[in-house]
């Protein structure tokens, strides 16, 4: 039958969540200190775990004439413990003082008490490292300056100013998910720091929400977000006939729009990864459509020249050049965007030809014949006759899949930075939209 003590022992383990031999172990500790205060000397605690009886055993070196019996025993009062003991020896002796109990009482506490906040720190550090990178579920505690205080349960988490996403406005007591960014230890405890606004974040929903995702019948190649704002995401079906751009949005869009509740509204691009880079590029742009692109790869990086309808610059630049710069980082090229008049003309004219084009058709290939001269290692995606007609198809025969959920066109007409070419007197001048510095390019997306 267990004693009390083993019995209060078993329930504090319970209401701790910690394993009894943290807690034995911290009781051996305060028997240790307890005694060491008054005798000194090598001394060990071993806890009976069924009685719950401590005993001390104090190490002493056995020696012919003993002056300090804290330290030392007779040769006699070793071979009493060990026959085969001699004299040099050091022998374990028990040295449990007959009111040791009352002795050690509070110290005992103290530092059981040290030891178990300790375990229990250590518990949530482990706990939390392996759920690093992961989704957890929690309620705001309180917002202020330095960050947004959440509750995970048996750990509190801070979600600084930068990890959060802009515009979003929580209250206390909600109810959010977050991503665990990182679990850094400290004399406090365990500082847990996560996010909404990780890249990420987004991916883990998508393995959550699209089950062709966490199965791996679709993977996620990349992501570019700004969180908040705008998103875009490059997949890819792993086994045929399976549409990943299909499987991610859901039928009438419903998955995605699942995330895009979960993250305050935030728009997201689902498109297909390609492995030709000239295709990429021209779906990493949408939801504007591309004539043609030209790729250039050189010492000081690669750059792809992309050659839009005049009606859709605005769209392919996107807002403050949000459309642009999220391609750029999606696909890692520099991304140039040109409207296909200013090209064409800028190109007619460099190759030294006088006559004016007679047709939209002339011009892309004058201009197209331009940028090859300048791009001999652009790959065969590039060295293609552009494709122009009405309907502006794509360079793969599709127009880029674009989340059916949001608009694609905004109320205004956005003011853009490159001015509409003059075609009747002078030569016109051939703007270049840079993809990391279309940010000053427009206002608003256009709709064609």
């Amino acid at each position: 039958m267990k004693s009390e003590f083993m019995l209060a022992i078993n329930e504090l383990c319970a209401e701790r969540q910690l394993p009894r031999e943290v807690i034995l172990d911290a009781i051996g500790a305060a028997l240790v200190s307890a005694y060491k205060k008054d005798h000194g000397g090598e001394v060990r605690a071993f806890i009976d775990p069924d009685t719950g009886q401590g005993r001390v055993y104090t190490a002493k070196l056995v020696v012919e004439e003993v002056t300090n019996p804290d330290a030392e025993m007779s040769l006699d009062e070793a071979r009493a413990i060990n026959r085969d003991a001699q004299l040099g020896d050091t022998v374990e002796q028990e040295t449990t003082p007959k009111d040791f109990g009352r002795i050690a009482a509070q110290t005992a506490k103290q530092v059981i008490m040290q030891r178990i906040r300790e375990a229990e720190r250590d518990a949530l550090y482990n706990e939390f490292t392996d759920r690093k990178n992961e989704i957890s579920s929690a309620t705001v505690q309180s917002i202020g300056p330095q960050g947004v205080t959440l509750n995970l349960g048996r750990a509190e988490a801070i979600m600084p100013p930068a990890e959060q996403i802009r515009g979003e406005h929580l209250r206390p007591h909600s109810r959010v998910r977050v991503y665990v960014v990182g679990v850094k230890e400290t004399n406090r405890g365990p500082e847990i720091v996560v996010s909404r606004a990780h890249k990420d974040m987004l991916r883990r929903l998508l393995e959550l929400e699209v089950p062709e995702i966490h199965s791996g019948t679709v993977e996620i190649r990349g992501i570019a977000r700004e969180a908040g704002s705008r998103s875009k995401v490059a997949v890819v079906a792993t086994q045929a006939g399976v549409d990943p751009v299909g499987c991610c949005v859901g039928m009438r869009g419903m998955r995605i729009q699942s995330i895009v509740n979960e993250l305050a509204g935030e728009k997201i691009d689902v498109i297909e990864w390609s492995a030709d880079a000239a295709t990429f590029i021209a779906n990493a742009l949408s939801p504007a459509k591309v004539l043609n692109v030209v790729l250039q790869e050189r010492d000081e990086g690669r750059t792809a020249t992309v050659i839009v309808p005049d009606r859709q610059l605005s769209l392919a630049i996107g807002k403050e050049g949000q459309n642009a710069r999220l391609a750029a980082r999606l696909t890692g090229w520099r991304i140039d965007i040109k409207p296909a008049s200013e090209a064409a003309v800028e190109a007619f004219r460099s190759i030294g030809l006088d006559d004016e084009p007679e047709s939209e058709e002339d011009l892309l290939r004058a201009a197209e014949a331009l940028l090859r001269g300048s791009a001999p290692s652009a790959p065969e995606a590039a060295e293609s006759e552009p494709a122009v007609a009405d309907s502006e198809p794509q360079l793969d025969g599709r127009e880029p899949v674009v989340d059916e959920t949001e608009p694609e066109v905004a109320d205004e007409e956005p003011e853009v930075a490159i001015e509409e070419p003059e075609m009747a007197a002078g030569e016109p001048e051939a703007p270049e939209t840079d993809a990391e510095s279309a940010g000053e390019s427009t206002d608003e997306e256009a709709s064609e």
